[in-house]
């Protein structure tokens, strides 16, 4: 591995896996004698923690589409700051769960076209993107179902509903299109297990 680091992350709708699988890979780069941060957005700093809780919890309507731009900009910058660029300089695996695609796809398309908007801050603001992104692909009733089933706090973006789900499928798909060199897409309607060997595969196969 490079003294770079690498910089993985994990994508796809809610309920689609990702968090499970992701920390999977983490055990698996491991025990392989990776040395790994696992971290999440929003969230993954002290700071970026508190915007999430702003962003994730309460009525549906409590941002505008605008309005959530800015704060997970806010969130992913404290983020890159405070934990993602000092570990790759240290030479780790870096795997966030969730990233950048996400806030194109959520606020981006959600509720209007913002893509531009959400590019235009991403670059100003940010202006790194994934080494390598996993895009684990699930039918949007079958994930939304899992997502509701965990019954957490955290479901403001779930409680838009099933059509949300969906458009936020294909425009995942769209973006791997876009970015084929960094995406690589997951059948994640498999066992866990097989789509977990999948994804080790694919990562242990870019780290070569």
């Amino acid at each position: 591995m490079s003294a770079a680091g690498r910089f993985i992350t994990f994508e796809g709708i809610d309920g689609s896996g990702k968090s499970t699988q992701i920390r999977t890979l983490a055990d698996s780069l491991r025990a392989a004698g990776h040395d790994v941060v696992l971290t999440r957005e929003p969230g993954g700093s002290p700071g970026a923690e508190e915007i999430r809780r702003l962003v994730l919890e309460g009525d549906p309507d409590r941002w505008s589409a605008e309005t959530e731009i800015l704060l997970f900009t806010a969130a992913r910058r404290d983020h890159l700051e405070r934990t993602i660029l000092p570990a790759l300089a240290r030479g780790q695996i870096v795997l966030c769960d969730r990233f950048a695609d996400s806030t194109r796809m959520y606020q981006g398309l959600s509720r209007g076209d913002l893509r531009a908007t959400v590019d235009q801050l991403h670059k100003l603001m940010i202006g790194r993107e994934p080494d390598l992104t996993i895009l684990i692909d699930m039918d949007p009733s079958v994930g939304l179902a899992r997502a509701k089933s965990r019954e957490t706090a955290e479901e403001r973006f779930e409680d838009f509903g099933e059509p949300l789900q969906r458009q936020m499928r294909a425009g995942f798909l769209t973006l791997a299109k876009e970015f084929p060199d960094r995406f690589r897409v997951i059948d994640g309607a498999r066992d866990i297990d097989t789509v977990a060997a999948d994804i080790l595969a694919t990562v242990m196969a870019d780290l070569a």
